[in-house]
């Protein structure tokens, strides 16, 4: 059977964590800041931990 390849797209935006979890960049950071306040500009910074409603799919797509 040959090897499974994982999603690349999804490879470049998730990690796995070690508790098995996947975090991830936020949505709304590439432009328009403009019409964002300051504290909405500061936590979108860093990265997030994914909801576990998705947690199922993303991880399939990261079977390596």
């Amino acid at each position: 059977m040959p090897k499974l390849k994982s999603n690349r797209a999804a490879a470049k935006r998730f990690r796995k964590t070690a508790n098995g979890g996947l975090k991830s960049g936020h949505a709304y950071t590439s432009h328009r800041f403009h019409g964002k306040t300051k504290k909405q500009r500061r936590h979108l910074r860093g990265t997030r931990m994914m909801a576990k409603s998705n947690l199922k799919t993303y991880k399939e797509l990261l079977q390596k």
